[in-house]
């Protein structure tokens, strides 16, 4: 197969972003069609994405630097849609702020592409040039908005997310010193025959290779930068970043960890490191975001609660055998039901804040009135954030505890449960605001919602239930991706 063919999904969003640039310089004026020249770019891109799924189990090109299997097109897919679903969020967003809405588009399509090609690479520099070219555009759009807060956010985004890159350029450096290679494979190869006597400096370099993508994932300690991010970068750019950006960075650790680094005599204390951090990150921000006024730094702490289950599974994965498959395509179930749940808050906050014109809680109470649909949109999310049946993140939830207690990590599971307990506080107290019947509501006012923003939450809402009810599907997928690293 053609190299080229193998990143043809990339491919059709890059030139998609470009056609967007040129389409603009040529008709100024006529910006209406921008948002779906983007919409069909990321269409366009599925589809190469399934072809490439239906014509074979595995590929790879660039001299092994990159492949695509299920792994990777299950991300690709998932990415994709992620993308979409923050275009359509950001149409009447865009249309309002009235500037640039061309980089806007070219920006987000980028990034896009960007968290495509980390689910597919192989070769640390491959890696990181990925993870640039997702980052850079991340930067810039977390300070899209005309406040200081909005630049301060993406000010603040840059600095510590150069800091996280420096540190994951120090552990992918050790990599190659100790074996010579930046290819993942031959990493893995080194470490088999050689991990006895290079184990410190190993345990070294992964621990900075965690810190790096620790910041993407939001773990504590590296979480610093997300309240004040998604408290000023606009909406939609912080959905994006609170999906896209954290399931692409998982997905890139499990590459590099369990495909790389998955030797038993290290795989252990990885291992426990991700156990701690799952613990540290749930607690902390569960009870950072119970103290929270503003709905956005709240969805921020919560976010960092939300990667500490994350990393429930990275921890359960490091178990060889059949809970390794278990523990993978847990995390992989999670990333799909997140990414449904998460969307569908801040899409509704997105509606919600744009009528308000408040981002905080105590706003949204009696909301039920004016915006019945909406209120339980976003509380069919919230309850799914919590984890409570029929929804998808019920079951996300329960895979991810079952497949830690499969890996003899009984302590971690009850650290999760009990911090589930305590995150039912803030999510429920939302959905208790919004149904109160209090007469003289600030929301009391009838208002209806754009028909991206209404189409989006729909499908967002749908999914949340759909999965709810009939997991099965969607678990069998996750399966069958993640079972590509216990075959080799």
């Amino acid at each position: 197969m053609n190299p080229f063919e193998l990143i043809s999904p990339q491919l059709a969003i890059l030139i998609g972003a470009g056609l967007i640039l040129v389409y603009d310089a040529i008709f100024p004026k006529d910006n209406r069609y921008l948002p779906w020249m983007a919409l069909a770019a990321i269409a366009v891109s599925v589809s190469f994405a399934i072809s490439l799924a239906v014509r074979g189990e595995y590929h790879v090109g660039f001299e092994g630097t990159y492949s695509v299997d299920k792994f990777s097109v299950f991300f690709s897919v998932v990415f994709a849609g992620i993308g979409a679903a923050v275009v359509f969020a950001s149409m009447n967003w865009v249309d309002r702020v009235g500037r640039r809405k061309s980089e806007y588009y070219a920006l987000l399509l980028t990034a896009t592409a960007g968290l495509m090609f980390l689910a597919g690479a192989r070769d640390l520099i491959t890696i990181f040039i990925a993870l640039e070219l997702s980052s850079i555009p991340q930067y810039i759009l977390a300070g899209w908005g005309k406040d200081e807060r909005s630049g301060e956010s993406g000010l603040k985004y840059l600095l510590l997310g150069s800091i996280a890159s420096a540190l994951l350029l120090f552990g992918m450096a050790l990599l190659y010193g100790l074996s010579g290679s930046t290819f993942v494979p031959e990493i893995a190869t080194f470490i088999g025959e050689n991990a006895s006597d290079n184990r410190s400096l190993l345990i070294l370099a992964s621990t900075l290779i965690i810190a790096g993508f620790g910041f993407k994932m939001a773990l504590v300690p590296f979480q610093m930068w997300v309240p004040d991010v998604y408290e000023g970068a606009p909406t939609p750019v912080a959905a994006f970043l609170s999906v896209g950006s954290k399931a692409a960075a998982f997905a890139v650790v499990l590459r590099i960890f369990f495909e790389g680094l998955n030797a038993e005599i290290l795989s252990n204390d990885w291992a426990m490191i991700f156990a701690v951090l799952a613990a540290i990150s749930m607690t902390v921000g569960n009870i950072f975001a119970l103290v929270q006024s503003n709905i956005k730094r709240m969805l921020g702490y919560s976010s960092v609660a939300q990667a500490g289950n994350f990393a429930i599974g990275l921890a359960a994965i490091a178990v060889v055998g059949q809970e390794f498959t278990l523990a993978a395509s847990a995390v992989l179930f999670f990333v799909v039901a997140y990414a449904f749940t998460n969307l569908a808050v801040f899409i509704a906050v997105i509606a919600i804040s744009r009528h308000l014109e408040s981002d905080d809680i105590n706003a949204y109470e009696g909301l039920a009135k004016s915006a019945p649909l909406l209120a339980l949109a976003l509380g069919i999310a919230l309850i799914s954030l919590t984890g409570i049946p029929p929804s998808a993140g019920f079951w996300a939830k329960l895979y991810i505890f079952n497949a830690a207690a499969q890996a003899d990590l009984a302590w971690l599971v009850i650290v999760a449960v009990l911090n589930s307990v305590l995150a039912a506080f803030y999510y429920l107290r939302i959905v208790r605001l919004m149904f109160r019947n209090v007469e003289d509501q600030i929301g009391s006012a009838p208002f209806a919602i754009p028909k991206s923003i209404g189409f989006v939450l729909g499908i967002t809402v749908l999914g949340v239930l759909v999965f709810g009810f009939f997991p099965t599907p969607i678990i069998s997928v996750a399966r069958e991706a993640a079972a590509i690293f216990s075959i080799g």
